[in-house]
């Protein structure tokens, strides 16, 4: 996974934070690398433990770009990272867009993930702001290729895995999401709005204790948001349905708690391949 160069001579950040653990452990490394925080929050989103690794801290409601921008200028942040979804239902019953997302939103012609996040990092640049890789405080979230866990998938699970892959690759190049669970060659569930939880859920449901789940990055991913990521909660529910084998890319993922994630996986017989 591409990092930028540079950072290290970046003494204050701004952080633009969804929901999940990203944006503490975003926060946490760059409180630990003396990098002065200006976190900007999504109310019924963001964790509250990231207020306490900032510098300063605003909650947002998800469509405020304009009061976010003011807030980076007031504390003179001209580099930022995004990290952590925003539950993506919320786009169509808890958004308040101010004057300046209307005027973004404006300037594409669809609602997919891409053309809005590029279109809202357009923006900020425009106003000094920098969006960087968010994993530039972070290259070991980086997933190592190879497979992680004692069992490695079988013949015909290694058959599925690739028959996905072609598949996610397909549905990342639509921008319409990132994982696809499939069996014995059958396509079970695709990722769209609802996100790779409820997918994994869906598909899981259906294939049960061979369900295999593949999870890939976009054919042109923008590895400054939007990256794909799993962990110990995706091992947790991939379990909960009986699915049998993940597949990630190499390189192209962001792992949390790699660790932790293996141990749960080879506790519950799941196998883990990062290709």
């Amino acid at each position: 996974m591409r990092n930028d160069k540079g950072m290290d001579r970046i003494e204050r950040l701004g952080l633009i934070a969804g929901g999940g653990q990203f944006p503490v452990i975003v926060a946490k490394a760059a409180q630990e690398k003396g990098i002065k925080l200006y976190a900007v929050a999504h109310i019924d989103e963001t964790d509250p433990q990231v207020a306490s690794f900032t510098d300063e801290i605003e909650w947002v409601h998800l469509g405020q770009i304009g009061r976010l921008i003011k807030f980076f200028k007031k504390n003179n942040v001209r580099n930022a990272v995004m990290a952590g979804a925003i539950t993506k239902t919320k786009m169509f019953s808890n958004v308040r867009p101010d004057l300046k997302a209307l005027a973004v939103l404006a300037t594409i012609d669809h609602t997919k993930d891409d053309g809005i996040l590029r279109a809202f990092a357009n923006a900020l640049e425009k106003e000094g702001i920098t969006v960087r890789f968010a994993t530039f405080l972070l290259p070991e979230l980086s997933a190592p290729g190879g497979c992680w866990t004692r069992r490695k998938p079988s013949k015909s699970e290694m058959e599925d895995i690739k028959f996905g892959w072609k598949l996610a690759k397909e549905i990342g190049r639509l921008d319409i999401g990132q994982s696809i669970v499939v069996r014995d060659g059958s396509v079970l569930a695709v990722e769209a709005i609802e996100g790779t939880d409820a997918t994994i859920r869906r598909g899981g449901m259906l294939g049960r204790d061979k369900t295999v789940v593949v999870k890939v990055s976009k054919p042109k991913q923008d590895m400054r948001f939007d990256v794909p990521a799993v962990g110990v909660k995706t091992i947790e529910i991939m379990h909960e349905v009986g699915a049998s084998v993940l597949a990630v890319e190499a390189g192209g993922t962001v792992v949390f708690n790699r660790k932790e994630m293996t141990a749960l996986a080879d506790e519950y017989g799941i196998a883990i391949i990062a290709l």
